[in-house]
């Protein structure tokens, strides 16, 4: 396992002080990849820069997107924080699940805007949903205090709890981008018969579809199949 792996991605964070906070939190546990999607001011700056402290070196490598699907194109499973359970099909998970996690792939922790968290759509893209035990009556963290958490936990897993994995090496998982590649493709047809309808249901029936694809822990190989299933399906038209 290899914090090299772990990437803390944070959606529309709208606070200089906590993205300097979390920058400060991400070295504090070793760890170097820091994502940003749409920060609110100004990145970086000279607020983020002073409450970094000792972590400018992770500012200045962070990566900067402009949207949430292209930020998790390289990312193989990824765990949304979220202090409400969402009535969807998808793995809701705790901390110490963690340990099951295969840290030898590409993983990235999601954390949403401090003034409304991750909507249902953006959840859509995750593998898992991470709830962090809380006081029931008062369950909203501070964007940066949610980070050192996750943080902690996973430098102590990778440090003392290696897992064994029995998946044979010739199978590769599907990256996001492959992911999100056969999914445009499925889209792409089904636009074409006009499936999504009404117009006005069609980005949640995108949001169900992300879910379907994204938890399943689809190999390279699949993604392949599922594409040209779907390409074929095009051409018969």
């Amino acid at each position: 396992m290899s914090k090299s792996n772990i990437y803390f991605i944070l959606n529309k964070p709208q606070l200089s002080e906590n993205i300097g906070a979390c920058a400060r939190a991400i070295k504090n546990f070793s760890f170097r990849k820091l994502i940003l999607i749409n920060p609110k001011p100004v990145y970086p700056n000279d607020k983020i820069l002073a409450t970094s402290v000792g972590a400018k070196d992770i500012i200045k490598q962070s990566q900067i997107y402009d949207n949430l699907e292209k930020a998790l194109s390289k990312i193989d499973v990824v765990i949304a924080t979220s202090a409400r359970f969402r009535n969807k099909n998808i793995k809701h998970i705790n901390l110490d699940d963690l340990k099951k996690i295969n840290f030898k792939k590409k993983i990235g922790f999601l954390f949403g805007s401090e003034a409304s968290g991750l909507s249902n759509d953006e959840i859509s893209y995750a593998n898992y949903t991470l709830q962090i035990p809380t006081n029931p009556d008062f369950k909203s963290l501070n964007l940066s205090h949610s980070l050192i958490i996750v943080a902690q936990f996973v430098a102590n897993i990778i440090k003392l709890r290696g897992v064994t994995f029995k998946r044979s090496k010739k199978v590769k998982s599907a990256s996001k981008k492959e992911i999100q590649a056969m999914l445009s493709l499925c889209v792409k047809n089904l636009d074409e018969i006009s499936f999504f309808r009404p117009k006005e249901k069609r980005p949640k029936m995108l949001e169900n579809l992300r879910n379907i694809f994204y938890k399943m822990d689809l190999s390279d190989k699949e993604t392949r199949i599922l594409s040209g299933v779907f390409a074929s399906l095009g051409k018969k038209r």
